[in-house]
């Protein structure tokens, strides 16, 4: 079962549920594939709001590889997800939104809550 609080997410791939994370590796590996230097230069890029379908390819592949399976972009390319190419996209969303925070996140505390940790 997926741990959200671990940036993983469960997905349906080829009709089986699989979980996706991206560990530090798996961010270093799409640095390197999406040819940027740093974390910030990758979040600026997924959050341009374009995908292309080698991005989902990459992402989707960096996420299974993160959460223990061995995979190759190849054998991610030839899978199916309810939804199509919009459920690639959501499920690339969602995994995003995991690592690095958004909507699904939960808020941060505010300023002077003693909850904050600085």
């Amino acid at each position: 079962m997926a741990n959200r609080h671990r940036g993983e997410i469960a997905a349906d791939l080829d009709g089986r549920s699989r979980t996706l994370v991206l560990t530090l590796g798996a961010l270093a590996e799409l640095e390197e594939a999406f040819g940027v230097d740093d974390l910030v230069a990758l979040t600026e890029r997924f959050g341009r709001g374009r995908l292309a379908a080698r991005d989902a390819i990459r992402l989707v592949a960096a996420g299974l590889r993160g959460a223990g399976e061995a995979v190759t972009e190849e054998e991610v390319a030839r899978m199916t997800t309810p939804g199509g190419a919009a459920g690639f996209a959501r499920l690339v969303g969602d995994l995003i939104a995991a690592t690095f925070g958004g909507e699904t996140a939960a808020p941060a505390a505010a300023p002077g809550d003693p909850a904050r940790p600085f």
